[in-house]
């Protein structure tokens, strides 16, 4: 369908936009954010009035957030995370139903959603909504549509850029370059042959003494056989 048609349908319907913008968990729950997933709070409280919905997350890039329809559908090829980001500029993902953003948010629980935590489906054109791997780091947005049946009914605001983590170059990790990485290793090997002095320097010292069983040798006067020859007289020549 026409993008154009798709965006007067949405307007026709009287689509809700919401004051909500979707963000990042706070930064003291693991893996917030890798080099292929991040974590978002659930949109807990914000779509009461519309209990009979279906609550979709659409991921996009920068181009996606004025390419994206709000009347799209679920499984539509050309919102598919396959195509993403390639050959579309968002997707939509990890469907669920209203009631399981309702109020009030649950006691000493967790209610967070990861983006990106499927990797069997990641290739599987027919899960065209599979909550997959993101492809690069970023940026993305993110935003939740309602859709009642294949209305929508409302959406909230777009989140600010998600940047994900990325490898470092070696060059750019402190005592890895070139010139940094040789005099750590100048330094290295004159440490080592401090320390082997130093450790030479101590063996000496406690071997100057007894302590290493090196001294004088003084051998026991009991171990010593004096003999005595004046019991020792000629022999007569033997007879023929």
């Amino acid at each position: 369908m026409h993008p154009l048609l798709l965006l007067l349908l949405a307007t026709a319907h009287g689509l809700d936009k919401l004051s909500y913008k979707p963000t990042l968990v706070g930064g003291n729950v693991e893996g917030r954010m890798t080099g292929s997933t991040f974590v978002l709070e659930q949109p807990r409280c914000v779509f009461d009035s519309y209990s009979t919905a279906n609550i979709w997350l659409v991921v996009a890039t920068r181009e996606g957030m004025d390419a994206f329809n709000d009347s799209a559908q679920p499984g539509m090829p050309e919102w598919s995370f396959q195509r993403f980001p390639t050959n579309t500029s968002a997707y939509l993902t990890l469907g669920a139903m209203q009631y399981h953003y309702g109020c009030p948010k649950p006691d000493r629980e967790l209610t967070v959603l990861r983006v990106g935590s499927e990797t069997d489906c990641a290739d599987n054109i027919s899960v065209p909504n599979c909550n997959g791997p993101l492809p690069g780091p970023g940026p993305y947005w993110v935003k939740f549509l309602a859709l009642n049946g294949s209305e929508p009914t409302a959406t909230t605001e777009w989140s600010g850029p998600i940047t994900l983590k990325t490898a470092r170059e070696p060059q750019s990790i402190p005592g890895t370059g070139g010139a940094r990485s040789g005099a750590m290793i100048a330094i290295t090997a004159i440490l080592s042959v401090l320390l082997a002095i130093l450790l030479a320097a101590l063996l000496a010292t406690l071997c100057s003494s007894e302590a290493c069983g090196v001294g004088s040798f003084r051998p026991d006067a009991a171990s010593i056989r004096r003999y005595n020859t004046h019991h020792v007289y000629d022999q007569p020549a033997a007879r023929l």
